[in-house]
C-alpha cells in the first residue's frame, strides 16, 4: 500500500470508502471504477466491507482494496443494521486518517445514518466526523456544472435551525473561499431568505430583518459581494440564469430541492475547507434498490472525477 503513495508524476491517487455495505455504495463504487473516464483520470484505493464489494462485482484490476470485515454478521436483507454501521464507520475513519496522512483526496459512498445510530456511532454522518477528525470547520456544498450552493446549516429539523448572524457570515466567507480555490474570480453570491417573500418586512417572520440583512451588510462592508436575503424561488431562478456564482442556502432541502430540479449535470457533494479534497455522490443509500443492479452511477463518477481534478490543489 505504501508504494501507492510514493509514486510521483502519475495519475493522482484517490481514496474511496464504499459506504453502507447493504446499500448501493458497493455497487456504485464498482460501477464507477469500471468507467473508462475514471480509469483514465486516477488510481484508486478502496476501503470497504469485502463481501458486499465482491457481490457487487469487485475484481483486483479495478484498484487496490483494503478489505474490512464486519464485527457482526450482516443481515441478508438490505436494511439499516448495527453491523453495517460498524463496518462503514470504520471504513470512513480509516479513509480520513489516510487522507490526512498522505494528503490525497477522499470520495465517500453513502452511509446510512440509521445504521450509524444502531451501531452507537457518536456522529450523525460524514460531515460531523470529518470536522472532528480534521479539526476544520468544513462547509457542506454542492456543485453541478455552473450551479453551486453552500449550506449554513445541515442536518437539523427546521424548528431547531441554529441560525445566527455569525453562522451566516462564516458560511458566506467559507463558500467564497472555496469557489475561489476552484478557480472562480469576482465572485457574487446570493443569500436565500428563510421565510416566504423574504419575510415581507417582518410580516412573515423576523429572521430576515434581525439576522440575514445585518449579516449581508456586514459582509459587504468587509468586501464580499453578496446579495440578499432573497426569496428562494427568485434566488434559484437568478442563479440558473447566471447572475450568481453560488447560492448560500439556510437549510438542507432549500439547497437540494432547487439543485436537483435544475441540474443538467450530475451533482457532486463536497466538504470545503478541509486539509484534503473530500467529495461524495449527492444521494443516499437507496436500500430499496440495493442488490438489484439498478443504481445510477453518474453522481459517483462525477465525485471521483472532481476529486481527481482537484487532487493537488484541494477543493
Amino acid at each position: 500500500m505504501n508504494s501507492l503513495f510514493l509514486i510521483k508524476d502519475m495519475k493522482p491517487l484517490v481514496l474511496i470508502t464504499a459506504g453502507e455495505p447493504l446499500g448501493i455504495g458497493p455497487e456504485i463504487t464498482v460501477k464507477a471504477l469500471q468507467d473508462a473516464r475514471v480509469r483514465r483520470a486516477c488510481r484508486v484505493l478502496v476501503v470497504g466491507e469485502f463481501s458486499s464489494l465482491r457481490k457487487a462485482g469487485w475484481s483486483d484490476n479495478l484498484g487496490i482494496l483494503l478489505p474490512l470485515e464486519s464485527g457482526e454478521k450482516l443481515p441478508t436483507a438490505h436494511i439499516p443494521s448495527r453491523a453495517g454501521g460498524q463496518v462503514s464507520f470504520q471504513a470512513v475513519k480509516l479513509g480520513i486518517k489516510l487522507a490526512l496522512q498522505k494528503h490525497v483526496p477522499l470520495v465517500t459512498a453513502p452511509i446510512s445514518k440509521q445504521s450509524w445510530a444502531l451501531a452507537d456511532v457518536p456522529f450523525t454522518g460524514h460531515t460531523e466526523l470529518l470536522r472532528e477528525m480534521t479539526k476544520a470547520k468544513g462547509l457542506m456544498m454542492f456543485v453541478s456544472g455552473n450551479l453551486r450552493c453552500g449550506l449554513v446549516t445541515e442536518h437539523f429539523a427546521l424548528k431547531h435551525l441554529p441560525l445566527t448572524q455569525k453562522r451566516v457570515e462564516t458560511c458566506v466567507r467559507s463558500f467564497s473561499d472555496a469557489l475561489e480555490k476552484l478557480g472562480l474570480k469576482n465572485i457574487l453570491l446570493g443569500l436565500c431568505a428563510l421565510n416566504p417573500h423574504a419575510g415581507d418586512k417582518g410580516r412573515f417572520g423576523t429572521e430576515e430583518e434581525k439576522i440575514l440583512l445585518p449579516a449581508v451588510k456586514n459582509l459587504q462592508r468587509n468586501g464580499l459581494c453578496v446579495d440578499g436575503p432573497l426569496p428562494t424561488d427568485a434566488a434559484w431562478l437568478a442563479h440558473i440564469r447566471g447572475k450568481y456564482d453560488g447560492l448560500v442556502c439556510l437549510y438542507h432541502d432549500q439547497a437540494l430541492l432547487g439543485l436537483k430540479l435544475a441540474a443538467k449535470k450530475p451533482i457532486v457533494h463536497l466538504t470545503a475547507g478541509l486539509p484534503f479534497c473530500r467529495t461524495s455522490p449527492a444521494h443516499g443509500t437507496a436500500f430499496d434498490i440495493a442488490g438489484k443492479n439498478k443504481a445510477d452511477v453518474q453522481s459517483m463518477v462525477a465525485a471521483i472525477l472532481f476529486a481527481a481534478k482537484h487532487a493537488r490543489r484541494g477543493c
